[in-house]
């Protein structure tokens, strides 16, 4: 589940995505103060706004809104207060990581990828980097499916030139760090930092 809040540019209004596909044929039902989005061939629920928000929950944010038990709960909330009834099936684990470089191999159909195998704790994941300095061995910032970035790219699986990768290995510039480097190339952390364990990006920004 992925939610956005933007009082000054969208209104008073929660978006919350529940898929990551973008819906071919749109649906709208209005339900009190939800609008509910659907694919128009399947029925399945892909997204819902939220109007009037601010009565339901405090939003003190401008951008993609954490998405955890207490907003699943006001949501919950709100959609008896509405007479709605949608499943929400959110995954509480962190999609911001601290990754382990075990291996990295030439991408065999572009010189300038690599394929790399990441140790994020629980599983190792295949992700293509197109970084110039990843290097087995590192400690890397992991994104992993599902993640919002603060540019509000939603990282998916993805398929780059004929390999398959799941997540993305982050630069500070990504992650919009302060004074991050301008050359290109990922955010390598210290040795010491903790595989598996979440990375915060700083909430000033």
């Amino acid at each position: 589940m992925i939610a956005a809040y933007n009082k000054q540019f969208v209104g008073d209004v929660l978006l919350v995505q529940l898929a990551t596909e973008k819906i071919v044929h749109t649906e709208v039902e209005k339900v009190g103060d939800f609008a509910i989005l659907k694919e128009k061939a399947t029925g399945e629920i892909k997204a819902f706004n939220l109007f009037n928000a601010s009565k339901y929950m405090d939003l003190n944010v401008q951008g993609n809104v954490e998405v955890n038990p207490e907003l699943v709960q006001k949501i919950e909330e709100a959609m008896r207060a509405n007479n709605v009834s949608i499943s929400l099936d959110v995954d509480f684990s962190p999609k911001f990581v601290i990754g382990y470089v075990e291996e990295k191999e030439k991408h065999p159909n572009a010189d300038k990828l690599s394929i790399c195998k990441v140790n994020v704790g629980e599983e190792v994941l295949q992700i293509v980097c197109g970084a110039p300095n990843v290097e087995a061995g590192q400690k890397v910032v992991v994104a992993k499916i599902g993640a919002v970035m603060p540019s509000g790219l939603v990282i998916k699986h993805s398929e780059l030139r004929g390999v398959s990768s799941s997540g993305m290995i982050c630069s500070a510039r990504e992650l919009a760090i302060p004074n991050a480097p301008s050359a290109k190339g990922i955010l390598v952390l210290e040795p010491d930092a903790e595989v598996g364990a979440s990375f915060t990006i700083p909430s000033n920004l």
